[in-house]
Order: structure tokens, then sequence, then C-alpha cells
């Protein structure tokens, strides 16, 4: 009997370098990274520059965004004005606070107690009579000093001031170019927070009998 001839061996002697393309979807069926054969997903500006925000540790000025984004000024601060009306319209539970032309994001003041509770802290800041009507004159007539808060008050507000310094609502933001160069003051960014605000245009509106008194002697002080 005999036994047919082996076939020929067809195997190369070496496997060749480098192994041919496979199609996306051929190389997503063997593993390989889809990163690595389509382009990046690119976020909406809004998404991006709620991003920046979430992960900035201070207020920041629009043009810093824009810088980062690689966008115009005025786009970023429409984005801008749309992000805030979102937060309000949806009562999100962040918002963006925006002071002395900065912009950042603060819880909405309806959790207050809620975070007051997650993290153990007293973020309640309890006021009185006194202390608020210092820290209303302040936060309506800013920059405003020492002696243009007694003229209003009728009394030495130097201690309350200190206190509301402390409790972080009041800080120094400049001087008056005046013989002694007093202090002038303006309330802060936690002063917005603790009041449910987001930019001090929206305090209400004074009666007219009030600004006109206020405005006069702080006229008088000014003398």
């Amino acid at each position: 009997m005999t036994l047919p001839e082996p076939l020929p061996d067809t195997t190369p002697d070496t496997l060749p370098d480098t192994m041919p393309e496979l199609p996306a979807e051929d190389a997503a069926a063997d593993g390989l990274t889809p990163s690595l054969l389509e382009e990046p997903l690119t976020l909406p500006l809004l998404s991006t520059l709620e991003s920046l925000l979430f992960v900035a540790d201070e207020a920041v000025e629009p043009a810093r965004l824009a810088q980062a984004v690689r966008r115009p000024v005025a786009e970023v601060n429409a984005a801008l004005a749309q992000l805030r009306a979102e937060y309000e319209s949806h009562n999100r539970g962040v918002r963006l606070q925006e002071r002395n032309g900065k912009v950042q994001l603060v819880t909405n003041p309806a959790a207050a107690q809620a975070v007051e509770d997650f993290l153990s802290l007293d973020l309640t800041t309890k006021l009185s009579g006194p202390a608020l009507e210092t820290l209303a004159i302040i936060a309506y007539r800013q920059p405003v000093t020492r002696v243009q808060i007694e003229a209003v008050r009728g009394v030495d507000c130097s201690g309350m001031i200190r206190k509301l310094e402390q409790q972080g609502l009041v800080e120094e933001v400049g001087r008056l170019e005046t013989p002694g160069r007093p202090i002038l003051y303006g309330v802060t960014d936690l002063f917005l927070q603790h009041f449910g605000l987001t930019h001090l245009e929206e305090l209400p509106a004074l009666p007219e009998m009030d600004a006109d008194s206020l405005r006069a002697v702080m006229a008088l002080a000014e003398e």
C-alpha cells in the first residue's frame, strides 16, 4: 500500500513585522482601546465652564475662563448668564455668584441647614439687630468708612465692624484718600451666600425716604 505524499509546507519562515490595520468596529471587538481610533468628545461650552468653576478654589474673572476655553469674553459672559438662569429656574443645589467682576459656584442658601448637618459646622451665623443694621449700611453704601457708618447709626461701631469681620461678612476693600487714610469696608462673598444673593444688585430697594436720609447723613460724614 502506497501512502500519499505530504502536502508542501506553505507556512512562511517568519511572521510579518506589522499586523494589518483593522476597521474601528473590528478593533473594538478585539478589545483595542476605541479612544486611540476616534476623535475625543468635546463638551458644550456651558458644561466646560461648569467644570472650571467647580475646580476653582476662589472667585475667577470671566476673562480667565475665556482664556482657558479659547473663546471670546463676550461669549463666555453670555454662557455664564445662561448657566446662572438654569441654576435658578431649576432650583439647583448650586448657584453662580458674582461680585466685583468675578464669579464662583456657591451652595444654594436653601440647603444651608443640610450642609451644616452634613459637615457638622455652624454656618448659620446669628446676627443681632445692631449687627444687621451695621451690615445693611455697609452693603448699601460700600465702600464706606467707620466714621460714615457711625454717622448713620449714631453710636460707636468699631466693635461691631470687628465682629462682622471675624464672621467673614465684612472685609477691608481699600483706604479713603483723605488725611489719615481711613479704612474702607465692603461685604464679602459669604455675605451674599448668607442672604441668598448671587450679586449685590439683588439687594432689595430701600424706601425712598430711607435712601434720602442715608445719603444725607453719609454726605455730612464725608465733609
